[in-house]
């Protein structure tokens, strides 16, 4: 089969892997119908996979069963699926508090394992991964389900990391994918005011389509003297870091009331200048982290096929397995926000 692979800064191709076999009676085999690049993806692709034959990369895929081991008993072949993009057995301690990501026999998909930019993948635990979807193939919801593989619990994540609730106000850092399925969290629980400091015009206009109140072009100071002036000089209660940086972390704290809380969930690539003074002092909340996805799909899968909610258009540019490639240099160029990968064609 054909898959994905990185083996360096900006060196992503697509050639062939070997298929993927049952290896054990819990997994299953899901033929890919579409996958995501992610912004934890392009890290990787910015750094480059470490030297050797190459990593399998992608972490977001909706799929179709096509087959399953002997002791899976929630999915069936022909069923369409989704998987978060971590895979956890659902029965440890760690999954029956609902931190999936820290399953004691969990992982994550890609490097040696099947990566979801790829036509076909095996899933360990596929009780414990696996969320079935009433849809078919073909069902136009899909790019929308797609999102819950992790942006879209992402951004819950962040929400409810930050104690968003109705009435709520609530500040947005960043305008990516997970920032703008963050404003889609924090309207989903009634917040009353979300503004959003972001770096891209038509991604900001996009979140106040998503819900957003007020938008601004800033970052950094320009970004806190703003948030606050908004909140009358204090700070917002809830503040949802979606970047990653240490000036996003340190321009999140900064625009936190005293007492407020910050969920952060961007993926951590440094943490200069962060002074867990400036936020003790002020007792403010600091909580989030790596998202355990499947621990929300379930909650959420049943709004967006109902089209309740719908976090699909963070997807503005479709290609197809061989047009890999050109979708990460898209994203890396910042012309495109997010990609989807299509391999329903072929």
């Amino acid at each position: 089969m054909r898959a994905a692979v990185l083996y360096g800064p900006g060196d992503v191709r697509v050639e062939e892997v070997p298929d993927p076999r049952i290896t054990a009676p819990t997994d299953a085999l899901v033929r890919v119908l579409l996958a995501g690049v992610c912004g934890s993806d392009l890290w990787a692709y910015r750094r480059g996979a470490a030297p050797g034959p190459g990593i399998r990369i992608g972490h977001e895929f909706v799929g179709v069963v096509t087959r399953v081991g002997d002791r899976v008993g929630t999915v069936r072949p022909g069923d369409v699926v989704v998987a978060p993009f971590r895979w956890s057995d659902g029965t440890c301690e760690f999954c029956r508090a609902g931190l999936h990501t820290s399953c004691l026999n969990g992982g994550s998909w890609g490097g040696a394992l099947d990566g979801g930019q790829g036509e076909a993948v095996r899933v360990p635990l596929a009780d414990g991964t696996l969320v079935p979807v009433p849809a078919g193939p073909d069902d136009p919801r899909l790019p929308a389900v797609l999102a819950l593989a992790d942006v879209m619990c992402t951004g819950e994540h962040a929400a409810r990391a930050a104690r968003v609730g109705p009435g709520g106000d609530v500040a947005v850092i960043g305008d990516g994918a997970v920032a703008l399925c963050a404003v889609l969290a924090a309207a989903r629980h009634g917040a009353r005011r979300i503004a959003v400091a972001g770096a891209h015009p038509d991604r900001l206009r996009l979140a106040e389509a998503f819900g957003a109140t007020d938008v601004l072009t800033a970052r950094g100071g320009e970004a806190v003297e703003w948030l606050r002036g908004l909140s009358g000089g204090h700070g917002f209660p809830s503040v949802l870091e979606c970047v990653g940086t240490g000036l996003a972390l340190r321009t999140a704290l900064d625009a936190a009331r005293p007492g407020g809380a910050v969920g952060y969930v961007g993926v951590p690539q440094d943490g200069e200048g962060v002074d867990v003074r400036t936020f003790f002092r002020r007792n403010v909340t600091l909580a989030g982290g790596v998202t355990p996805a499947r621990a929300y799909i379930a909650g959420l899968l049943p709004e967006v096929l109902s089209g309740a909610l719908d976090p699909s258009p963070v997807f503005d540019r479709t290609v197809g397995l061989d047009a890999v490639p050109d979708g990460y240099a898209a994203m890396a160029r910042r012309e495109a926000l997010k990609v989807m990968v299509d391999l329903r064609g072929g």
